[in-house]
């Protein structure tokens, strides 16, 4: 074990993701899993025989009173990020929050501004950024090796989890949003977007994204919890090469040489266009669990000063993103300007402001 100091962190709620999030804090030579915290005395003992050395508690503002916790990881339903994020950051600690970084961009914005105030790490625990395979398809994309992207078809789905205060869109969609902002360099200009509810009233559980970029970019996203395979495929064509990133598979990113050119017609009226199909390459990617990654990021800010690849203006982007989908998604499908958004945004931050900061308040 490492002599230098470590960050104390405290994971809260030990669900579903929350172990995961613990078990790679305990093995991170420069963290210390100081405490386990979640309301079912049931998760919290199984969580406990797993992880002897570190406190529990069913209290939040138990493990936000010791003064020597640095941090802490925020693991649970959307609709309580805001709370705990800011009492976190109320109290001091450094913020590692699970995707998506708040249940609105208001939220997202005012989380983002305290942490600045207090000079304390915010990191959205975007975790795909964090993925070999899909840091292999960024270095692809920055050398041009696939020429000029035409556009991206996305797959995320499977059967189940079902989650009970947030749809299909706010479950999955960040994850896609997060890689293709990555890739892309930005967010999306515009989207559209239909949905249905099959098994819950009101909470969409299947998805179909449409997404525009600047670059003239389009995009397809597929979503949904009522699949009976499961599937995480992105397929990216450009003029050169196309991809095809498979997350569940044993080779996750397949090259082709392969594509369709449109030669200088050699009479008037000619059209004729030519297919090429050339060699598929499998490289080899590095094996590295991404949530190791990210708590080495998150441990790296805040004990090095360094920058996240997960940054807090790209929670909020994400954030922003869905929330157009939403838009579109109740208006019928119709595009929706994220650009648009951001105006009205902004005409509303004094508006919400004084729910943010009854919000705030109620987290101390």
């Amino acid at each position: 074990m490492s002599s230098e100091r470590r960050v104390r962190i405290g994971v809260v709620g030990l669900g579903y993701w929350g172990p995961n999030i613990a078990r790679n804090v305990a093995e991170n030579p420069r963290a210390e899993l100081a405490w386990l915290c979640d309301r079912s005395a049931d998760t919290l003992a199984a969580a406990a025989a797993r992880h002897p050395q570190a406190r529990t508690t069913g209290s939040y503002e138990e493990l936000l009173d010791d003064p020597e916790l640095d941090a802490v990881a925020i693991v649970t339903p959307v609709s309580t990020h805001y709370d705990l994020a800011a009492a976190a950051l109320e109290a001091g600690k450094h913020v590692l929050v699970e995707k998506p970084l708040a249940a609105s961009s208001a939220q997202a914005a005012d989380l983002i501004a305290l942490a600045a105030e207090r000079s304390l790490v915010l990191l959205p625990g975007h975790t795909f950024l964090y993925s070999p395979p899909v840091l292999k398809v960024k270095q692809l994309l920055d050398e041009g090796a696939l020429g000029e992207i035409y556009f991206i078809s996305l797959s995320r789905v499977n059967l189940g989890l079902h989650q009970p205060d947030v749809s299909v869109v706010w479950d999955l969609a960040p994850h896609d949003l997060s890689i293709l902002s990555f890739w892309l360099g930005g967010m999306p200009t515009e989207v559209s977007a239909f949905s249905r509810s099959c098994v819950l009233p009101e909470t969409p559980d299947v998805a179909f994204v449409n997404l525009r970029f600047g670059a003239g970019v389009v995009a397809h996203l597929e979503l949904s919890w009522l699949s009976p395979v499961k599937l995480r495929r992105t397929s990216i064509v450009g003029s050169e090469k196309m991809v095809v990133y498979d997350d569940t598979s044993n080779e996750p990113i397949r090259i082709f040489d392969a594509g369709a050119e449109l030669p200088t017609p050699e009479t008037f009226g000619e059209f004729r266009l030519t297919y090429r199909t050339g060699d598929i390459v499998s490289p080899k990617i590095a094996a590295a669990e991404p949530l190791a990654l990210e708590i080495d990021d998150f441990c790296a800010a805040i004990l090095d000063d360094t920058e996240t690849r997960s940054s807090p203006r790209l929670g909020f982007e994400v954030v922003r993103a869905v929330e157009a989908i939403e838009a579109s998604l109740q208006n019928g499908g119709r595009p929706c300007s994220t650009e648009e958004r951001a105006e009205l945004e902004s005409a509303a931050a004094g508006l919400d402001r004084d729910t943010l900061t009854a919000a705030r308040s109620r987290a101390r």
